[in-house]
């Protein structure tokens, strides 16, 4: 079934007014960045032949990032979400244009470090406004849907990009990468515009201090036991258990398929994920969603271990496709948990958190592999990173108890759920 079959559908997602420019224009913008970040490293790299000069790349991106997400959602709280991500697209798109003089110029390779600090501010604006914005743009019966299909879309993305990108740059070098980049974020700002809000909440009375404002998303996941509960299982579960930085070890060692072996890994656990994420966005589930979220985990870890394991390029393959659909299953009741318990005015500064629990854990979880697989070797690492995401799905379950006796999302709405002040 494709979207437009699925937009058919009485009750569909897709049918919602403005969802589906917002979709689009999410797509374009992803697309960008995507491609953006294969090419601007391998022009870097072309430039200096330092592997040091990629940290160097990830770096003036991370730091901006870091220092601007809590203040970021601070004013996405206080400010019209829709104008903040268009300006915030706008500042992308400059930075592409600044690219592409200088893939044109024959620039120094420090000046496109700085482009990239200016480009890592402007995505600190980016996810927390796009998460909080979503909420406003659909009504709540259609939100888990509306989540499901947004996860898809970003992990669809995230596969044809860098596809789409070392393209681009083979056909016409990064001159005509960049003023691709730079045509997408155009016309996601342009779609943007006929997206309508329909669903904001008036802007409340905030903290009176800035700090007050920055650590509110802070002091507010830690009263909430299912926010906590579903942001931290999955912190650890990731930074635990994900076998993602081991892949080459494994093509290139253990299952000795080459290159070609090792690209069709990584597309394994991302076509779990869009397949999945297209299901629940056309046929989402809304029972039993905290004790599903604890089973999804606890496969994504069986799924590791069985990957771990195997020595059959198949099973392999299955076992990452497997995990993936479990991950987005996970991640579809993770953000819907989130996006309902979470009032309107506060969602800003609590995605900005959240945001930093995911770059943390992937990025550590990263390191956390290629450190323990120096140590132990590639299949010991991933069997102990599996059995630890299964130790923390069940530590989890005992600990959080109202997350697992989560029925529907609404269950976890601020109005159902009464505040931890211990």
């Amino acid at each position: 079934m494709s979207i437009a079959d699925a937009s058919a559908l009485p009750d569909s997602v897709y049918r919602q007014p403005g969802f589906l420019p917002f979709l689009i224009s999410r797509v374009l913008a992803m697309f960008a960045v995507q491609i953006l970040a294969v090419v601007v490293a391998w022009q870097v790299y072309d430039m200096t032949r330092d592997p040091l000069s990629l940290a160097y790349v990830g770096l003036a991106q991370f730091i901006p990032m870091f220092l601007l997400l809590m203040p970021a959602g601070d004013l996405i709280d206080r400010y019209d979400r829709k104008r903040i991500l268009a300006l915030s697209w706008a500042l992308e798109a400059i930075c592409a244009a600044a690219l592409l003089w200088l893939s044109l110029s024959d620039g120094a390779v420090l000046s496109f470090y700085i482009v990239l600090v200016f480009y890592g501010c402007a995505r600190a604006f980016t996810g927390p406004a796009l998460s909080s914005l979503l909420p406003q743009i659909v009504p709540r019966e259609r939100l888990a849907a509306a989540i499901a299909a947004n996860s898809m879309i970003v992990r669809g993305s995230t596969i044809a990009g860098p596809v789409v990108g070392g393209g681009l740059y083979a056909l016409g070098g990064g001159g005509l990468t960049y003023a691709a980049c730079l045509l997408f974020f155009l016309a996601a700002i342009l779609l943007l515009q006929r997206v309508p809000v329909r669903y904001g909440e008036a802007m409340q009375a905030l903290e009176s201090t800035a700090w007050q404002r920055f650590t509110a998303g802070i002091h507010f996941i830690r009263s909430r036991p299912i926010i906590l509960g579903t942001i931290s299982l999955d912190l650890f579960a990731v930074l635990l258990g994900g076998v993602v930085a081991l892949l080459p070890i494994y093509a290139q060692e253990v299952l000795e398929v080459g290159p070609t072996g090792l690209g069709a890994l990584r597309s394994a656990m991302a076509l779990g994920e869009v397949l999945v994420g297209f299901y629940l966005s056309t046929r989402p589930f809304n029972r039993h969603v905290g004790m599903t979220m604890f089973i999804a985990v606890a496969v994504f870890g069986l799924a590791n271990m069985v990957f771990a394991l195997s020595s059959l390029f198949w099973l392999s393959f299955a076992a990452l496709f497997v995990a993936g659909g479990a991950d987005m299953v996970s991640m579809y009741i993770r953000s819907s948990l989130i996006q309902f318990s979470t009032p309107d005015a506060m969602r800003g500064r609590v995605n900005a958190v959240n945001m930093l629990f995911i770059g943390s854990s992937n990025e550590l979880g990263e390191f956390r592999a290629g450190f323990s697989a120096s140590w132990f070797g590639a299949m010991p690492a991933a069997l102990l990173g599996s059995l630890c995401t299964l130790a923390v799905t069940g530590g989890w379950m005992l600990g959080f108890r109202s997350l697992r006796q989560v029925n529907r999302f609404e269950d976890a709405a601020p109005e159902a759920q009464p505040a931890r002040t211990g």
